[in-house]
């Protein structure tokens, strides 16, 4: 750890010293690389340390967006490509047309099942029926990022995994070496198990600080593809580009929140909380959080595992981060 992020590190200390989260591995990344990385906490005797591996949860939706972004870029599909070229069932059950754009920034208007979806994926995105028309709201989904897999693997003949792996090849679905427990997934009604069989391309993915870092590390080097690369800086802007604009926004994220969708990335911009809101990421169920600061020059990522926890504010975080103090 670093002396100009001290004040990051006793928050996330003083939250799991006070019960409010059972672990917490947070982390700091430039352009550079990592340049601050600790761990506090245990999960049931276990101790956690900077390389352990958690359930990211919904930080897998900016991966699976990643990947749609790298196919587009191949000429495999395009923005605007519509979900029926993939699943054609979906024209017999709308009359309004879902597009990989609105799959991507949570305005398809797919009903959204529960996270462990007991009818399984592909049913659930079949058979959910229609929450509002393509474009016209925006409501968080999960579901929706079934769609944009089944795109991907479409266009480009493989899995979204696959590509996840050439350009974050320590991220996995697979629960082995042992992730963190989630240590409330029970009474928040997840049932784990049956999560974790779906394979989630919105919530599935299993990763450490470390992993986090280093992509947020090559995103502020402009998607750094002088080595191999993410995607392109073009593509990158592209992602960042508001799709949700002044549409409504429904629950659990009312226009309030300060945030807008961009192409998979929860775009800050308006955020009430935050010194800086030059800032694109996403957070995950059981508190995970990645945030990328172009201005400021700077990644963070906090892992930890529990889905409800009072009296934690993540922009508290974020300020001391993008302040240096």
């Amino acid at each position: 750890m670093t002396a100009s992020y001290a004040a990051a590190f006793d928050w996330a200390r003083r939250h799991v010293d006070d019960g409010r989260l059972p672990t917490a591995v947070l982390g700091v990344a430039t352009a550079s690389g990592i340049v601050a990385l600790d761990a506090f906490g245990a999960t049931d005797g276990r101790a956690a340390r900077i390389e352990d591996r958690y359930r990211l949860f919904s930080i897998t939706k900016t991966l699976a967006g990643i990947a749609a972004a790298r196919a587009v870029e191949r000429g495999q599909l395009g923005i605007l490509t519509p979900l029926s070229v993939a699943v054609p069932e979906i024209s017999g059950r709308r009359d309004d047309v879902v597009r990989l754009d609105h799959l991507v920034s949570h305005t398809a208007g797919i009903a959204e099942p529960p996270l462990d979806a007991p009818q399984g994926l592909p049913a659930a995105l079949r058979e959910g029926g229609r929450d509002f028309a393509a474009g016209a709201a925006s409501r968080y989904s999960s579901v929706a990022f079934q769609g944009v897999a089944e795109l991907i693997a479409h266009g480009t003949g493989r899995s979204w995994e696959h590509d996840v792996a050439e350009f974050a090849p320590g991220i996995t679905l697979d629960d082995e070496p042992v992730p963190h427990d989630v240590v409330d997934a029970a009474a928040g009604g997840l049932d784990l198990a049956r999560f974790a069989a779906l394979r989630h391309p919105g919530a599935g993915a299993i990763g450490s600080a470390t992993d986090l870092l280093e992509l947020g590390a090559a995103l502020l080097r402009d998607g750094d593809l002088g080595t191999g690369g993410i995607v392109r800086p073009e593509t990158l802007a592209m992602m960042r580009r508001p799709l949700t604009g002044a549409i409504p926004r429904l629950d659990p994220y009312p226009a309030e929140r300060g945030q807008d969708w961009g192409f998979s990335w929860n775009l800050r911009t308006r955020a009430p909380g935050l010194i800086d809101r030059d800032v694109y990421g996403h957070a995950g169920w059981s508190g995970t959080e990645f945030w990328i600061h172009p201005t400021a020059g700077i990644a963070w990522v906090l892992l930890t595992n529990r889905a409800s926890r009072p009296g934690v504010d993540p922009d508290e975080l974020d300020n001391t981060l993008v302040s240096g103090l």
